[in-house]
This record gives structure tokens, sequence and C-alpha cells, in this order.
């Protein structure tokens, strides 16, 4: 075993003061005899989720490692409880000074609080002994079923209790290699534990009635479906038959069959539907709802049972001899081909695969289903200027049109921009993150260093600019009259430049140096934009972009921190943009991002929070956009809510969407696509899981690189050697530049001095603005002839 690994808690306890975060050490080595522990419950204090701030009263009831509050004693007994923790599934950790628990279990992070210091260590004993307990039943049984997450009313019903009960288990393994708070072995003879499953009854009446739900799921879908197809005839709409439908369909219904003989027979079942007991294309739009929904909890249950096999039978270390484990390997291989192939012909080359519940696909569905009605069922005529824009747009994000040899506005050519990066993102599989983060629970990890290949080839400063990707949503606000239509475009916008961090949880941008520029001139895009580092302590950065159209600037200062197995990334700082045309300036805020799962390879990033957009010039309408934070028992994930209203608080336009996908306005079923995120690059998991737009933006013409100043982010040698695959020197070099900076911050404290930016100055109010000095230095005398500190 590791020896990193197995740092006892007394060496942490002398590494870690009372006034940092400490780390509580889970089950280490084989199972052990974890006595039951005695009930703990009482009254501590927890800190209000997002938007409410500062602590509340909550009643806290701990039996057997599972941690249930509610707002007093009465409301446990009755079942009322606000939330329910899976203690020996989390990673803990303890702040003694302040009497702080914090309890990150993936999905949410707990933030508790005890007043008096006996009360503190009675709860912390309490949850060391609980949680050990809890890891040791884990451990010991993983299959049973009453390790079902509490919170759900019956293990048996049909619902996502039984898979996020058995990924957490899969967590709980995967990390053990990397996190000695939550690592214990299991070796448990595999080859018996799938032998014991199959032949156990309780675990075959288990999946005998998740099939039988799945039957009653496909009975409900055979009647949808020829719901959908008489309505489809009646309306002159297409037909449903024009959707591709993998053969994987009928091969998998045959599995199915051989495990239970039922399914088949609901499959063939033929309903009758009458057509006269459907009204309108309204009912399309339901049916095309219930459709998804009811499909979505078949596939879920179905899911279920197929995952709880697979990780049985991935973890069997002795060739299988029963024919039934056999059998049962053959079709999860099958399954896995068949997974590869589509499953709904897409409606644009811009089209991306998502989950069966998207709100994209059921609106694209539903447009291309009513596209064909009769001009009674058209959208409004309130409607139609949307419906007009949305157009517009979807024409230029669905062009196959390459920035190739575009013209630009003054008549000439642009060069060909790259597609891809000169090689792929390296494996960092071999890095302990946990040994590297285990003594910063709740620190900023912008202070952290960290080895080069967790690092993406692009810097902070640029991913400032890859907000700008969809720019052309602030050419459309700046070219359209109405007030209340312009803030729809300006809010999707805002919601636009969260899109490209969905496929990017694999590595942290680099963090700028003091003084480090970087220039983006997108003549295609109409824009051209410059950023700065403009202070190290604390780390702000500045950004200005400006088109004909708008101007827009920001100065952003993140604090991130780690909590476990999440990371919160909190931006501090406001977002302005200015359509000279109508004279409008709008302010926004940022909502806070967490990065869940950050130990494994599993990792997922969650955007939660409220952002409020106002214009500064009038107050004849405001956008308020909510970031839903996911549930755990649903699979609502992504979404978006926003309303516009006007200055009596009127909600004049609804929007909706997925931050990652798309964006619409009205209500359904007339809502509008009013933005849809670009389709990915090939190969994109291989490459940082960079957007077209990212890709481009660390790339470096030999003819622009006589213009750059030295400090541009283009010249940073370690970040080239990074995206040119030199790992080893890519981490030499990152360790000389941060020497580097260390000494020049060094002599300027000596010296009584602060830095200067060049680019930027501080404002009234603090903030960072532009000097309106970068173009004109660069165009005379250029940036050779200027003075610049040595950064690299």
């Amino acid at each position: 075993q590791n020896t990193a690994s197995c740092i006892s808690l007394d060496l942490i306890k002398h590494l870690c003061p009372q006034d940092s975060w400490e780390i509580v050490e889970g089950l280490r080595g084989g199972f052990s005899n974890v006595l039951e522990p005695q009930k703990q419950e009482g009254y501590m204090l927890k800190r209000r989720k997002w938007p409410m701030k500062g602590w509340h009263k909550r009643y806290f009831f701990l039996d057997k490692g599972i941690l249930k509050y509610g707002k007093c004693s009465a409301d446990i007994e009755k079942g009322k409880l606000h939330g329910c923790i899976d203690v020996g599934l989390s990673v803990m950790a303890i702040k003694k000074k302040a009497k702080c628990i914090d309890l990150d279990a993936e999905e949410n992070i707990y933030h508790l609080k005890v007043k008096r210091r006996e009360l503190f260590d009675e709860w912390v004993s309490k949850l060391r002994h609980h949680r050990l307990y809890r890891q040791n039943e884990i451990a010991m049984y993983p299959n049973e079923k009453s390790f079902y997450h509490p919170h759900y009313p019956s293990p048996n019903s049909p619902s996502m209790a039984e898979s996020a009960s058995i990924r957490k288990c899969m967590s709980i393994r995967r990390q053990s290699t990397v996190h000695s708070a939550a690592a214990f072995p299991f070796s448990c003879n595999s080859q018996a534990k799938v032998a014991a499953w199959l032949q156990s009854s309780d675990d075959m009446d288990k999946c005998s009635k998740d099939l039988s739900v799945c039957e009653a799921y496909l009975l409900e879908l055979n009647h949808l479906l020829q719901s959908m197809e008489v309505l489809h005839r009646t309306y002159s709409a297409p037909s449903i038959q024009a959707l591709q439908v993998p053969s994987c369909i009928s091969s998998g219904s045959i599995r199915l069959h051989a495990s239970n003989p039922n399914l088949s027979t609901a499959a063939l079942s033929n309903d009758k539907v009458d057509p006269e007991s459907l009204e309108s294309p309204f009912d399309v739009a339901k049916l095309q709802e219930d459709f998804c929904r009811v499909a979505t909890n078949s596939l879920s249950s179905l899911t279920s049972e197929k995952e709880r096999l697979k990780q049985c039978l991935d973890h069997e270390t002795c060739p299988p001899t029963s024919p039934q484990v056999v059998g049962l390997k053959n079709a999860l291989k099958q399954d896995s081909v068949d997974e590869s192939r589509p499953l709904v012909h897409q409606v644009s080359n811009e089209s991306r695969a998502s989950i069966t519940e998207s709100l994209s696909e059921f609106f694209d569905a539903q447009e291309v289903l009513l596209s064909a009605s009769s001009s009674e069922n058209e959208v409004s005529e309130d409607d139609s200027y949307i419906s007009d824009i949305s157009d517009n747009i979807s024409m230029d994000n669905f062009s196959n049109e390459t920035e190739s040899e575009r013209p630009n506005s003054e008549g000439t050519v642009l060069c060909q921009r790259r597609s891809c990066l000169p090689t792929p993102s390296p494996n960092n599989s071999t890095i302990s993150l946990w040994n590297i983060l285990r003594n910063n629970i709740g620190k900023d990890l912008s202070k952290v260093t960290m080895p080069v290949q967790l690092n993406e080839p692009l810097n902070t400063l640029q991913r400032l600019c890859e907000e700008l990707e969809y720019s052309e949503l602030l050419d459309r606000a700046a070219n359209t009259q109405d007030p209340f239509e312009r803030m729809v475009y300006i809010a999707t916008f805002v919601v636009s430049g969260y899109a490209s961090s969905y496929y990017r949880t694999g590595g942290k941008p680099f963090n700028p140096l003091l003084g480090e520029s970087y220039e983006c001139d997108r003549p295609d895009k109409g824009f051209r934009f410059v950023a700065e580092q403009v202070s190290h302590h604390p780390p702000i950065s500045a950004c200005h972009a400006e088109s004909k159209n708008f101007i827009f600037w920001q100065d952003v200062r993140c604090k991130n921190k780690f909590w476990g197995k999440s990371m919160e990334i909190v931006p501090v700082g406001t977002t302005h943009v200015t359509l000279p045309g109508s004279g409008d300036h709008y302010e926004w805020n940022k909502v806070t991002s967490c990065i869940h799962n950050i130990l494994s390879g599993q990792r997922w990033i969650e955007h939660y929070g409220e952002i409020s957009i106002r214009n500064s010039s009038s107050d004849i309408c405001q956008c308020k956009i909510t970031f839903v934070k996911a549930k755990y028992w649903n699979s609502s994930v992504n979404e978006v809510e926003g309303t516009i209203t006007d200055n009596k608080g009127k909600v004049i336009h609804r929007l909706f969407g997925k931050w990652n996908e798309a964006i619409f306005c009205g209500d359904p079923p007339s809502a509008t696509c009013i933005w849809r995120a670009n389709a990915m690059p090939v190969d994109y998991e291989q490459y940082y899981g960079f957007t077209k737009f990212a890709i481009e933006l660390n790339e470096l013409d030999p003819s622009l690189k006589l213009l750059l100043p030295p400090t541009d982010t283009r010249l940073r040698v370690d970040q080239r050697l990074l995206e040119e695959g030199n790992l080893e020197a890519a981490e030499e070099q990152k360790q000389r530049i941060e020497q580097l900076q260390r000494e020049r911050r060094r002599v300027l404290e000596e010296n009584n001095e602060t830095h200067q930016p060049k680019f930027f100055r501080k404002s009234k109010d603090d903030t960072w603005v532009s000097n309106n000095t970068y173009w004109e230095l660069r165009k005379d005398p250029g940036f050779t002839h200027i003075d610049f500190p040595t950064l690299w």
C-alpha cells in the first residue's frame, strides 16, 4: 500500500493546525469488526443553501451512518426531511477552531457548525464511528437492499435510487487507490458474487419486479406511439417512421424476451387509438413529452439492471464457468456495440447527442412536426419577431461555411485557422490528486502548485475570451429596436458563455502571471479583444472587447475551494456590455461553478445561482436567470430558467433550456429556439474537450508573432510545450517561470513599489477598465519599442 496514503491521523493533526481544515480518515485495510454505533441526535447550525446566506438551526438524526435533518425532531419522526446524507460515502473535514464540520456528498456540500466545544467533539466522535461502520457495511455488502439511499420512499419503487447507490459504491471503489479518507479494498470473490447474485431468489425477485415495470412502460410507449402516428397523419405531418430507429432495438427486444417473456407480448400489443380523442397539435406536443418521459423511465430501469450486472462481471477475477454468466457477458458486449450506433437522425449537422429528456431534442422534433401543419396552428403574431430572429440565428449557427478565405469588413482575405491541436491531451490517471489536495480542504486552490499535466493549454485570460464565442448574439441585440427583444439576446449571450465548460472538467487553465496579456483580433466575428493580469494577490484578470456594435468588459476575481470531492469556483465581479446604437449599458454577475467527483474519472461540472441583468441606462426592463441546481433524485441537470419583466414587474418573456445545449423563448409548445451551441469537433474528448473556437485561441501565426507584446500568452513557453505534448520540458519551464515571478515580487517589495498594469487602469469604484492604449501602441510605435518585464 502506498505510504503516502497511510499517513496516520496523529500525523495529519500535527501537520494541520487547528485553524485549518483537517480531513477525517475513513476505513483502511480489510474488513473490520466495527460495532454498531449508538444513535446521535440534536441541533446544529447549517449554512443556508443558495441564494440565502447565513446559518439556520436544524435538527439532525444520525443512525447507522445516515444523517437526516429537518426543522425539529417531530419532523424527523413524521418523515418530513429537508435532506439526507450518507456519511460513509461523503468526504468529511473539520475545522476545530471554528467548530465546523463539512460533508462533501458529491451532489451537495453540507457546511455544519456547532456552538459549544463539548458538543462539537461529541458530534465529530459520533460521525467518525458511524462513518467507519457505514463504510465497513458497504464494503462487505455492496449490493444489499438496505443500502439504498434512505431518501427514497421504498427500494422497491422504480426510481434512480438503485443506480445512484451503485454509482456511489463504485465511486468509493475507484477512489480507494487515491483517497485514503474513504479507501478500503473490496476483496470478495467476484465469481462467487456473480453466481450468488444470479441464484439469489431475492435479487431475482427484484429483477423480475423491475422488468415488470418495464413491461408496463412498454405498453404505455406503444399506446403513445400509435397516438402520435394518428395525429401525424391527421395534420399531414411527417410520419414518425421517418426517424431512423437502430437495429439494436430488435436485438435488445430478443434479449429482454429471453429474461422476461411478457415483454415481447407487451411490445406487440396493439391497442386501437381513436383519432377523435386527440384534437389539436398541442396534443402532439403533450404526447411527445409523455413519450420522452415514459421512455426515460423505462431506460432508467433497464440501465439500472444492466449496470448492476456489468459491475459484478467487471470485477470477476476468474474466467466464467456458468453458462448464465457467459451469456450475460456476451449480451453486454453486444450492447456496447449497439450503443455506438446513432439513435436518431440528426436534424442538422450542428446537433449534438444529449440525454433522452433533452429539451432541445423535444422542441426540435416539435418544430419539425408542426412545420407542416395548417396555417391556423402557426405561432401567434405576438411571438413572430422572435421567430424571425431565431430563423436568422439558426441559419448562422447551422452554416457549414468555414472561416478559411472569408473576407472581413475591409475586403481582405483571412488565413485559414487551425481545426486541431498539435497533440492529444496526456493521460492523467497516474497522478494522485488526493495526495495533492488532501491538505488543502477549504482553501483557495489558485495558490496551490499543480503538476503541469493537470492543466489545459489555455490561460485564464483566454478563457475570458471564450465568453465571446457567440458574440453574434450581441450583434443581434445591437440591431434590434425593441428593448425587451434586446434583453432576450443579452440574456441568451450571458448563458452561452457557460456552454464550453460542459466538456472541460479534465484540466484547469494556466494561472496568468502578473503583467501577462492576451489579444484576440477576430475580423470574421467583428471584434477585437485584449486582457491583462492586473493583480496577483488577489488574482484579478481584466479584459476589454470592442466592435462596431458593442463594447464588452469585465474584471474577474475567482475563489476556488476544494471540499473533498468537489471544487467550487466562486467568481466575484461585474460584467458590462454597452450598445452604442441604443445607448444601453447592461451589467450582470456570474454564478457559482462546481466540479463534482473531482477525485475520479467521472467528473462533471454544474453551474448554479441567479444572474441579475439590469440596464443602468434605462429601467424599462430587467432580467433574472436561474441556473437550476441539480437534484439528486431526478435528471434535471444543466437547466436554466429566466424571466424578462417590465418596470412594473410584469413578465414579458420567459426563457428556458440548458446552458450546454440551447435556449428557448416563449411557452411550450410555441417556444422558439434563440440559440444553440455549436457542434463539437471530431475527437474532442482526446483534445481537452476544446470547442472549435477554443482550439483557435492559442494559435500563433508567424506574421502575428511580430506584432504581439512579449507578455502575450501565446508566447508563454510552458503552455506552448504542453500544447505540443512535451510534458517534461513543460514542467521544468513552469517551475522556472513561477520562480521568476516570485523573484520579481520580492524585488518590488524590497523597493516599496507596486506593479503598474500596461493596458488597464483602476476606476473610482475599484474596478479595472481599459485605458484604450493597446491597439494604438500596437500600431505606433509597436510593442518592440516598449519596455516590458521579463515573464518567461
